[in-house]
Formats: structure tokens, sequence, C-alpha cells
């Protein structure tokens, strides 16, 4: 994570942890963080999680304009910057200067592989979250197109339009629209994952390994006085 320079005054200092997940609809990474969060709590840690797109102040905009079909991609990643900045202002940024973890199920990533997907320039999307502290951990669940629509399919079976990228015209058919739309996120993502430095996560895996090893990165974060042998996840 980025640290203040030295001479900073004492309240601005970050002693905190920032982990957040990324990956496509489908990937499971929610359900990781989930896990994840269970598992620190349960060893008396401070832990915070913040969603995307859960800002009350845009959610309510967001909505309306979804429904009127009146976002353009400008508007859009207008919308989620504002939604981010909302909630790395009110939850993010003082919950790690208080030492907190916090966990983060998507951060601006999310904003790099979707709004240039959609048109906007990168460089433009970048300086719009210029702001934001680098993670400590970037956990990306990489998953098959495929494996991750059927997930999908099988907990929402009638898609959305903009969930379905129909704004872009990529096709017709909202299903086809889909596949294309995320399939072109993953290249982003995959563009990324060296640059930003993701730890890679097998998303087709079961729940429990992927655990495991989500727990064997995170615990290297932890003071030696909370880390214990990571012991095997039982599903309940």
């Amino acid at each position: 994570m980025q640290r203040p320079k030295s001479g900073s005054p004492k309240k601005f200092q970050i002693t905190g942890k920032l982990i957040v997940v990324e990956g496509i609809d489908g990937s499971g990474k929610s359900t990781q963080l989930h896990l994840l969060d269970r598992w620190l709590r349960g060893r008396g840690l401070p832990v915070f999680t913040t969603e995307w797109n859960s800002s009350q102040i845009v959610r309510e905009i967001t909505s309306k304009g979804k429904k009127k079909g009146l976002l353009t991609p400008t508007t859009f990643s207008l919308l989620h910057a504002t939604d981010f900045a909302d909630r790395y202002e009110r939850n993010i940024l003082p919950l790690l200067r208080g030492g907190y973890i916090v966990l983060a199920d998507r951060y601006a990533y999310t904003a790099y592989a979707r709004d240039v997907v959609r048109g906007c320039s990168p460089d433009w999307v970048r300086k719009a979250y210029s702001f934001a502290a680098t993670p400590d951990i970037r956990f990306y669940f990489r998953v098959p197109i495929e494996v991750a629509m059927k997930r999908i399919l099988v907990s929402r079976p009638k898609l959305k339009f903009y969930e379905a990228g129909m704004d872009l015209n990529l096709s017709n058919d909202i299903l086809e629209s889909y596949r294309m739309f995320q399939a072109r996120i993953i290249e982003q993502y995959e563009l990324m994952a060296e640059q930003e430095g993701f730890t890679i996560i097998d998303g087709s895996l079961d729940i429990e390994e992927q655990q495991e090893k989500v727990r064997e990165t995170v615990s290297q974060l932890l003071p030696a006085t909370t880390k214990q042998t990571v012991q095997p996840v039982i599903r309940t």
C-alpha cells in the first residue's frame, strides 16, 4: 500500500491493510471474500468489508439512469467513480488509518476493466482513481467464461441490460452480448495481471481449495501474534 511521506502527521499514517478481490461476475470472488471476512474476525482482528457501487449517495441515481437507459459510458464511469470516492473518504481511508483490515469486493481495477471496454480512455479512468491507495493484496479470480456464465444464470436467469453490455451493441441476443462483454473484461484483467501485481486464484477450483490459497497469502500480512497454521477449510 502507498504510504505517507516521512514527516507526515501521525494521524494520516496508514496502519491497516487493504485486500481487494477482482474478477468477472460469477468468478466466485464475493464468496471467497465472505469466507475470508469470517476467518479474520474469528481471529479477533478488526475487519471492514466494502462493496462496489454501494454508496447511498449515487445508488438511487444510478438505478434511475439504468431503468431509463440514459447512461453513456462516460456517465457510467463518473457515477462509479463518485460512488468509490464517497466510500473511500467515509469508510476505507479512515478505517485503514485506524488499523483495520479493509476487504474490498472490487476496487479501482473494476473501473479500469469495464470503463475501458465501454470506450473510455484508459488514462482518463486511471486519473479519476489516482487518489486511491494501492492495496496490499490484489486477488484476481481467473475463471473460464463458460463457468462464470453457468454460475450467473443459475442464480439469476434473467440478465439486465447494462449487466449484459447491451449498451455496446455487441449482439441483439442478450446471452451472446453478455458473453462478449465479459470476455472483453477478461482481456483487460489479463493485461493488468502482471502490471498490477495480481495474486491469481483459479476460480474453477473447489471453494475450499481456493479459500486455503487465499488464507495462505493473507496470513503473511497478519501480525506475528495472530499468525496460526492455516487449517483446511471445512464447509458447513
